[in-house]
């Protein structure tokens, strides 16, 4: 590993790689800072293109001075060594961040999305494409505050692009439709990368999955955006409205510009914006033609009328016998299929379609099942925490919506407790009045209590909390353990070694251990040694409070 670069930076460790250059943690001597250092791996710095794409993206992230996009410190190259400093960044990326905690609050999304896009609104101001807008090049501070970074493939609207053999570049989770087609790319692209990170961002995943980075841009162009409200009905359907405008497919239905979408995650939470109507795309798909040396040739779907021929006389007949055999035999098939239960009909033999329950009520869930004639015998409602669905209402049911099962078939019903009960920090309160609060609140603890003596301290004061933290969050119902260290009164034996020890040390002694001391001196004595105490040595004494003392005679 580099262990100085520029005779400056000090690399102190390895904090991720990428596919061109490698990242250092590092101090700068100089201004007595940490940063980070991206460095150019020493073989791509021969090929000219990939250094092209390095100084680009020092060119690209330097032009811009934005609080939540990374800043470029110092650009340079030293003995072939060709680096970028930039500012480091404690945290996490957001693509961890969504690993961990799943689909996010709508609110906390809206404003993570509100500095993602003022940044891009910047850029596209400066006249510089992201190309590359995704969780994995967005770091969050422990502030909340996300910075953009990795300007590696970003271009300026009037630069030449940089691809090997046609082949398309960025991350194809979020690749615009346009840019699997090789399309010059404009700033749309970047707004369609945000409006696939705002849908993982409310549902904790991306729209889009496949084996190949192919077949996933395949099916951002054939397959319609999926509704982020029918993973969470609680989100408001404006917001859902900036992703599917975001994504559209065809860029005359997408934002033009980042600063409109911008305007509308500013207001999308007003009350005259909420409760719009869903946005309905005139083309949510587009149909593929080809894929030629990696680039998709696609075109709108619409509908086209099927070419008429006139047949003669005999095609006739011989078509005629055919059907007529063919319908003989998909009878016997479906009759067949209908007995075994291959093929199921709604409302015949038993089979009924499950309706769409996630979002309701629970009565309203039974409602439903019961009209949808299903026997509530068999369905069984169960609660969960849930920090994205409103308490009271469905979460998930076992049963998909829409499939043709039998009406005696059992189905679980998941129904949302709310967020539950949020722990607090109990520790220097009162443990008789932290637990008539939370009996109060009806929460339901396994309180474990561990006493301690504490000196200057009144007994039944919570001292520690462990085994639940502040800010967990847990369901009220399930009597989960925490331990409390609770204060009470010191108790110790008396020490029989204080008899002949100065008497200011073993005043010192018994203070440490939380005793008040009074001393006194007896009679005609000349020493300042311990004599005998009050109550004797060897006894068990306990400092209740400040009018009980021990006695010290020298």
């Amino acid at each position: 590993m580099i262990d100085i670069v520029a005779k400056r930076y000090k690399i102190k460790a390895v904090i991720g790689q990428g596919g061109m250059a490698d990242v250092y943690l590092a101090f700068d001597q100089i201004l007595n800072r940490e940063v980070a250092i991206k460095v150019l791996r020493d073989k791509l710095a021969e090929d000219p293109v990939t250094l092209v794409r390095f100084q680009r993206e020092a060119s690209a992230a330097s032009k811009l001075s934005h609080p939540n996009v990374v800043d470029i410190y110092d650009v340079g190259e030293s003995e072939g060594c060709h680096y970028i400093v930039m500012e480091y960044v404690r945290g996490r990326t957001l693509k961890q961040l969504i690993s961990q905690r799943g689909a996010l609050d709508y609110h906390e999304a809206i404003g993570i999305m509100h500095q993602l896009t003022s940044a891009i609104v910047t850029a596209h101001a400066h006249h510089i494409i992201h190309r590359d807008i995704k969780p994995q090049n967005v770091l969050v501070k422990d502030d909340g505050t996300v910075k953009i970074t990795d300007f590696g493939i970003a271009i300026a609207n009037d630069a030449v692009q940089l691809t090997y053999y046609n082949t398309v570049m960025g991350s194809a989770h979020y690749l615009a439709p346009e840019t699997a087609q090789g399309k010059e790319p404009n700033g749309q692209i970047d707004i369609y990368s945000l409006g696939i990170v705002f849908y993982e961002l409310l549902t904790g995943d991306v729209p889009f999955r496949g084996s190949t980075p192919t077949e996933i841009a395949i099916k951002h162009l054939r397959e319609p955006m999926p509704y982020p409200r029918l993973f969470n009905p609680s989100i408001p359907q404006s917001v859902e409205n900036i992703v599917l405008k975001a994504t559209a497919k065809d860029v005359e239905e997408r934002y033009e510009r980042a600063d409109e979408m911008l305007y509308d995650l500013e207001h999308c939470l007003e009350t005259a914006y909420r409760n719009m109507p869903r946005l309905v795309l005139k083309h949510p798909t587009m149909d593929i033609i080809e894929v030629e040396d990696g680039h998709v040739k696609v075109q709108k779907k619409a509908a086209r009328k099927p070419e008429v021929r006139k047949k003669k006389r005999h095609e006739w007949i011989t078509v005629g016998m055919w059907t007529a055999g063919l319908a003989i035999v998909c009878v016997l098939a479906v009759a067949i299929g209908t007995v075994t239960g291959a093929i199921r009909f709604s409302g015949f033999l038993g089979y009924e379609t499950m309706p769409e329950i996630v979002g309701m009520t629970e009565q309203e869930a039974r409602d439903a099942l019961t009209q949808a004639h299903f026997s509530l015998e068999n369905v069984r409602f169960e609660n969960a925490l849930s920090d994205t669905v409103e308490q009271g209402r469905v979460i998930r049911a076992s049963e998909k919506e829409g499939s043709v099962i039998l009406s005696d078939s059992p189905i679980d019903v998941v129904v949302s407790k709310g967020l539950g009960f949020l722990v607090q920090d109990y520790t220097g309160l009162e443990l008789a009045s932290v637990q008539q609060e939370l009996a109060a609140q009806n929460v339901h603890l396994d309180v474990q209590i561990e006493y301690q003596g504490e000196p200057n301290t009144n007994p039944g004061v919570i001292l520690k909390q462990s085994l639940l933290e502040p800010g967990d969050r847990i369901d009220p119902d399930a009597n989960v353990p925490i331990h409390f260290v609770v204060s009470q009164y010191p108790t110790i034996t008396i020490p029989s070694t204080l008899i002949g020890m100065d008497v200011e040390e073993a005043k010192d002694y018994l203070n440490s251990q939380g005793i008040a001391v009074l001393t006194r001196k007896v009679s005609g004595s000349t020493l300042n040694k311990v004599t005998s105490t009050s109550p004797p040595a060897g006894s068990e004494y306990t400092q209740e409070g400040t009018d009980s003392v021990v006695t010290l005679y020298y």
